[in-house]
């Protein structure tokens, strides 16, 4: 049985709890938050230690391993104090803030079999998986250019008393909410070799943005643009869509199903024809033993937990896998501020969304020239 212990009782600290709660080798014994509320609740309704300090939690408790869910510029702090402890870890997306924490992490590890993952949890999905293995059989041909999108309605209203609108605590569409795109991209595509073109734009936010676009060029001839968007009320939840398009054909997808075009008649032991093929996550997805918010939730903890057992290193969403992709949003963030690219709002009713065409979007059209006459001057 292992030992489990979560810092962070948040909306995710929370999914967390429910899921690794269920499982037959995992015993939570203790809690931290900082919400005297929470820990109230939690003493009243559950036999299990609570804390406010999570290093008091760390030392006093024996532990296997710990469940981070904190706001993101104290991960690199807590892992850190983890690792020194020999504890495996799960921690919430990003790893951390800058490529310099995110390497001291990665040193720490050094010489260690800690067991360590990011809840990038796309790469969890049926769906996206199977686009990676059809993108690995080479079904659509060369891929030329793919565009990856995120959208939401996580900030309708200025957020600057909460942290996710304080870019200094690691809030902001581009750490909070477009990590997830970046990733995904990363996932399929791997890590470019440019970033450029990158604009970062508020619509409700004062202190942040709320809209990130960004350009990636891969040096074996294709490219791609980044597109999230967090002020997005048409969306009910949030929503990843990929499309990418190859010499022999075009996949777009989301979390629930995907679309293959294919020009000629291929053999492929999918069934697909030449023309428009759609397949539903129901039609090949396997059922989880604890369903929340979807399988790829249960998918990445219980890998987390099987390798622990397995008493080895996973491949999928580890600490390195985590840098690459912070050290991507790094750049993205350096070639929007080098540029003064930072657009505050130029018509609040500006709202990038499924369908929309940005290039002909008066708004973003206004956007772009305030920028570009400020950086002229």
């Amino acid at each position: 049985m292992l030992n489990a212990g979560f810092i962070g009782f948040g909306r995710m600290g929370i999914t967390h709890f429910s899921i690794l709660n269920t499982h037959p080798s995992v015993k939570i014994t203790s809690i931290c938050d900082q919400s005297s509320t929470m820990l109230k609740i939690l003493g009243t309704y559950l036999d299990i230690a609570t804390y406010t300090d999570y290093k008091e939690m760390v030392d006093k408790e024996e532990l296997d391993f710990v469940v981070i869910s904190t706001p993101s510029h104290s991960h690199a702090e807590i892992i850190k104090y983890a690792l020194d402890r020999d504890l495996h870890v799960f921690t919430e997306k990003p790893l951390a803030l800058t490529k310099k924490e995110g390497q001291e992490i990665l040193d720490k590890l050094n010489g260690k079999s800690l067991v360590n993952q990011v809840g990038y949890v796309n790469r969890f999905n049926e769906v996206f998986m199977k686009v990676k293995n059809l993108l690995d059989s080479g079904i659509i041909g060369e891929v030329k250019t793919f565009r990856s999108e995120m959208y939401g309605a996580t900030i309708l209203r200025d957020a600057k008393d909460n942290w996710r609108g304080k870019k200094d605590a690691g809030g902001g569409c581009l750490y909070e909410f477009a990590s997830h795109c970046v990733d995904l991209a990363l996932y399929l595509m791997g890590k470019p070799d440019v970033v450029t073109g990158s604009v970062m734009q508020s619509v409700y936010s004062s202190r942040v943005e709320d809209i990130v676009l960004s350009t990636f060029i891969y040096d074996t001839g294709f490219s791609g643009t980044i597109i999230s968007n967090w002020s997005d009320e048409s969306f009910r939840k949030p929503t990843n869509i990929i499309s990418i398009f190859g010499t022999r054909g075009r996949i777009v997808a989301d979390k629930h199903s995907y679309k293959i075009y294919l020009r000629d008649d291929i053999p492929n032991e999918d069934g697909f024809h030449k023309g428009w093929n759609t397949r539903y996550i129901t039609d090949f997805a396997k059922p989880v033993r604890f369903y929340v918010r979807g399988n790829e939730f249960t998918r990445q903890l219980d890998y987390f937990v099987e390798c622990i057992l397995k008493e080895k290193q996973g491949d999928i969403c580890s600490f390195n896998d985590a840098y690459q992709t912070d050290s991507i949003l790094e750049e993205i963030r350096r070639d929007a501020e080098s540029e003064h690219k930072l657009v505050p709002p130029i018509e609040s009713s500006f709202v990038a969304g499924r369908g929309s065409d940005i290039s002909r979007d008066s708004s973003w059209k206004k956007a772009l020239c305030f920028w570009r006459k400020g950086n002229a001057s």
